[in-house]
Parts: structure tokens; sequence; C-alpha cells
């Protein structure tokens, strides 16, 4: 469906990887040139937005509203984003979107996501996930009006299925890991509904990047030496990248000033990792995936060329953790801190004393850590 409305300061949609242009106006996947993810790009030059100016707005992602997608009164929110900052050593915070609704970060995306689904027409959701964006979809669906279906791996912990039926999704859990997931939902799933996948639509990039605007609105204009950030698919990290040119366009950081980026991965799925170590463009399939930090179990992620391009752009580095040092990560921060630590956040956390060693984080260095979810389901 093709809508004429216009999309406030939206000015094109083209490919991350062939850069070939795409009808802002209509219901959009993957490229129909390469079948690579799509880029959101706004008209920067008539945006007239300051620090100043958001600080006065409402505490949610929607105080950027003039850099997302999303066309006036549209949006679908349970008023997700402006997650604390909290200060846990010296010159080290942990980002908490434990705080968002459903409980993790991926409220950020399914929120834009679910409102452009909308505006453009969809009538009916879905997913394959390992937790916390099938709960999250779930949510922002029935906050909008449409059904959504979500597909599970059989392993994901119970109570981010009876989350999802408590929302009144549709599930299914399937034997094996998110890639039987995702063949399950294209295969006997619902024909005509709108898959939210990572990186297989262009507007959950659009929520996750508020995490950068408002990473420089909480530290007052500056930006972070280190964003820590634990890495399955790389939305965040994408959209972060992404956030962080638009702030210099808009003036709101210093002409190449960049935060150097990690992205931290299981153990035994790490092909991020395994191609940035190699010095490589894209990303191969990890073979035989397991580990029970299960944001962290995307054995082929669609987006790997980019988050590697994010990754080199900003002088960054890939890392790996065991699941057993994930685990005590996040006992240790949890237990110093008071933080609802999830797994992957501790991953993160286990990733920060490793980079302390080597160097790369050093005694100056101010470090934002991402600790993506609520870790309450996993216990």
């Amino acid at each position: 469906m093709v809508v004429s409305k216009p999309l406030c300061y939206l000015s094109a949609i083209r490919c991350f990887a062939c850069e070939t242009s795409h009808n802002p106006r209509q219901l959009l996947s993957v490229c129909t040139a390469c079948g690579m993810p799509l880029r959101v790009d706004y008209d920067l030059s008539r945006v007239r937005l300051t620090l100043a100016t958001v600080r006065r707005r409402t505490p949610s992602l929607w105080r950027y509203r003039e850099l997302l997608p999303v066309g006036e009164e549209a949006e679908q929110t349970l008023a997700e984003g402006f997650t604390p900052l909290l200060p846990v050593e010296s010159n080290v915070w942990v980002k908490d979107e434990a705080r968002n609704p459903t409980g993790s970060f991926k409220a950020r995306g399914m929120s834009v996501a679910v409102s452009m689904a909308k505006q453009l027409g969809a009538r009916e959701l879905a997913v394959a996930s390992e937790g916390n964006a099938a709960t999250a979809l779930a949510a922002y669906g029935s906050r909008s009006g449409l059904p959504v279906t979500v597909v599970v791996p059989e392993d994901t912990p119970a109570p981010f299925v009876a989350e999802c039926e408590f929302y009144g999704a549709t599930v299914h859990r399937v034997e094996g890991t998110l890639t039987e997931a995702t063949r399950f939902l294209h295969q006997r799933g619902p024909k005509n509904a709108f898959e939210l996948a990572p990186l297989r639509e262009p507007y959950r990039v659009e929520g996750k990047k508020t995490l950068a605007y408002e990473l420089v609105e909480q530290m007052d204009g500056e930006v972070p030496d280190v964003i820590v950030y634990p890495t399955g698919n790389g939305i965040g990290l994408i959209g972060m990248w992404k956030a962080f040119d638009e702030m210099e366009r808009l003036g709101w950081i210093a002409r190449g000033r960049r935060p150097r980026f990690v992205a931290v991965q299981a153990e035994k799925c790490a092909p991020i990792v395994k191609a940035f170590e190699r010095g490589s463009d894209s990303t191969e399939r990890w073979p035989k995936p397991r580990t029970k930090l299960y944001g962290l179990q995307v054995p082929a992620p669609i987006g790997g060329f980019i988050c590697l391009r994010a990754l080199r752009d900003t002088d960054g580095t890939a890392m790996t953790v065991t699941d057993a040092e994930a685990q005590r990560a996040a006992q240790t921060l949890a237990s110093s801190t008071g933080i609802d630590v999830c797994p992957e956040g501790g991953a993160a956390w286990a990733a920060v004393m490793t980079l302390r060693e080597s160097g790369f984080i050093g005694e100056d260095d101010s470090v934002v850590v991402l600790n993506t979810a609520t870790g309450q389901r996993y216990r």
C-alpha cells in the first residue's frame, strides 16, 4: 500500500549496500535490487532542533520526533525511551534499557516500526524472535490494534511466551534456533502479515538510534569515548552509528567526534567478531550456535556488514565472552549497583574488564555500557 501523507522530514529510503532508492510512502522490507537492509534518510537542512528544545519535551524517544519517520500524531507509544544513564564507577555509566516498556530496548524499535506499519497500511504483524522482540511486538501490536503472530525457539524462557500470550499474540514454539523459527514463520505464518525481523525492514533502526541522541543529551552535549554494546543483529549499534552522523550534521556534536564502538558477542555465536578479526567486509553464518545469551544467538546477521563498517569507522573493536563470564559479570554488576542486569548486559560488563586489561579502555576514558533488558525473565 502507498500513502500520500507527508512523512515529517524523511527525504528518502536507500539501501545500505547499493544505495538504490525506494518509495518512502510505501511499506518496505529490504532492498528490491540486492536484498540488503534499507536506511532512512532525512532532509536535515530543514530540521531546526537543538538540545535546549528537546530538554523541554516529554521524556520519551518521541522528543526527537523530527528525526523519526512517523507522521504527525501517528505514534504507537507506551512512553518508551529516555531511560536512565546510571553512574557505576568513575567515568563509567550503564544505560539501563530494562526500564523500557516490556523490559527491554526492543521497545524503541518496535514502537517506531509498528507506528510506521500502522500508518502505511499494515493489517497484521509478525516476527520470529529469541524473546524480547517478541514481547515488544506483542505489546505494541496490542497498542496499535493489529493482530500479532510470534515464533520463538523451544528453549526460549517461559516468561517470554507467557507475556506474549498475555498481550494477545498468537505464539508458536518450534524446535531449533532462531533460524528454524524464521523458517517456520515464512512457511506457516500468516501470509499477509508485515514481518518486523531485524533489519528486514528499515524502521526499527530509527527507534534504536535514539539511544545515541539520549546519551549526548544526558551527557550535556558530550560524546562518550567508548560504547560497549552486546551485539546480536546489531540494530542498536547501527542505529547509534547513524545517529552520531546525524548529530554532527545538526551541529549537536563536534565534527568527527565519535565514540569507539565495541561489539560484544557470545563465544559460541560470534560471526561479527570472526569477520572483524579476519579483516573481512562481511560475515559468514556461524555453525551450530549454542549460548544461553539468547539475545546474542544470531548466527547470520543480515546487517553484519554494516556493523563491521561502524566498528572500523569509529576505531572500535569486537570481542567474545563466554556464557559463564557473562553470568558472573551480571551478578557482580547487579550486586554492586542494584541494577537489574540481563545476561547480555553481563556480557558487556565482562568485556569492559577485558578491555581495561588490554588497554583499549584507558583510565581517563568515559565509557557507556548497554544493559539491554531486564534479567528477571531469565531467573
